[in-house]
């Protein structure tokens, strides 16, 4: 008799981008490492911005993003689509547009290969919907399957979205809800919903293109731009706050949570990812006297295709608020930056 077919996130360790190496930890790995220096190179790892951008002429540069990981979800063709939209939203933080895509793909052979066909078959669904090729790739045997994407885009050098430009007095507005990270750990232990499961599946399919978009339309001043994934709201605050070397505030109340996520949280359903972005990022934020450490850690969650984290002038905030209404993003304002010692208050 064939032994039954593990699901997918019994094989994974731990989940989407929770699966994330601590920054602390990148940054002792990559200390005394050296690296070629080239006036092209626009942006590189220096700024823990989202992706690489060279330039190519003066008119053209090209950014290059990798991301892949473990599964998130038993459904292997909504971990494809998952997993593909997390690769290509880093294009988009950048304010560029993507072009083609290469998948990444580590596959345990003792798994049936209809389930790899699945999760390719959804990763090609979201290709196309972001209207770009998948002209190639790689694939490697390995006990925890993983997939993901190299994704290819192009913008014009001045026109870069970066984490490290904000303004004092921007407007910080998030373009979906947190918790995902939380969510599919209570899927993995059984305690999720079947609504919540529908939800954050749906939100983590979602492309970040239309945001994206509207961000990179021109049509407002946008200084700074990030998504929020595996480091969670705090990580990529603390990195916009650090890279304008100013003061971020988050208002608690404005923070938009999936349903069941707080009560989820205060019942230890936590990833462990989510448990070292707290400990890593809690050095450079300040929170209420008394929150609760449930309430730290949802703020901390690991992101799996987070929304788009942006910073923008106060006088054009109803404006951006207004135009990704329009292309039918939800977006919701929740602090701001102010002068001040770099890093993050949660107020």
């Amino acid at each position: 008799m064939n032994a039954p077919v593990p699901k997918l996130t019994q094989l994974s360790n731990c989940a989407g981008c929770a699966a994330k190496l601590r920054p602390d930890v990148l940054h002792d790995v990559l200390r005394g490492i050296s690296n070629t220096k080239v006036k092209a190179a626009l942006v590189g790892f220096e700024t823990s911005d989202d992706a690489a951008v060279y330039q190519l002429r003066s008119d053209l540069a090209v950014v290059e993003t990798v991301d892949f990981f473990p599964p998130v979800l038993d459904d292997p063709f909504a971990y494809g689509q998952i997993a593909a939209a997390n690769a290509m939203s880093d294009i988009w933080a950048m304010g560029a547009t993507p072009i083609f895509a290469l998948n990444i793909v580590a596959f345990p052979k003792e798994l049936p290969i209809e389930i790899l066909h699945e999760i390719l078959a959804g990763g090609a669904s979201k290709a196309k919907e972001a209207g770009i090729p998948i002209l190639g790739g790689h694939s490697i045997q390995s006990p925890e399957p993983k997939y993901g994407m190299a994704v290819t885009g192009t913008i014009h050098p001045k026109k870069i979205l970066t984490n490290a430009g904000g303004k004092a007095g921007d407007v910080l507005i998030l373009t979906k809800p947190i918790g995902t990270g939380i969510a599919t750990t209570a899927l993995k232990r059984g305690l999720a919903s079947k609504a919540l499961i529908t939800r954050v599946t749906k939100q983590m399919a979602t492309l970040n293109k239309a945001a994206g978009e509207v961000f990179a339309s021109g049509k407002f001043k946008v200084n700074a731009l990030t998504d929020v994934t595996g480091f969670g709201l705090l990580g990529h605050g603390l990195e916009l706050a650090r890279g304008a070397k100013l003061r971020a505030v988050i208002e608690l109340e404005r923070v938009p949570l999936l349903p069941e996520i707080a009560s989820l949280a205060e019942q230890g359903v936590v990833p462990g990812g989510t448990k070292t972005n707290l400990e890593h990022a809690q050095k450079g934020v300040t929170f209420p006297e008394g929150l609760p450490e449930a309430i730290k850690q949802v703020l901390a969650d690991a992101q799996t295709n987070g929304g788009l984290l942006a910073c923008v002038p106060a006088k054009d905030a109803t404006k951006a608020l207004k135009l990704l209404a329009s292309k039918k993003v939800e977006a919701w304002p929740i602090g701001w930056l102010e002068k001040g010692k770099p890093g993050l208050t949660i107020a």
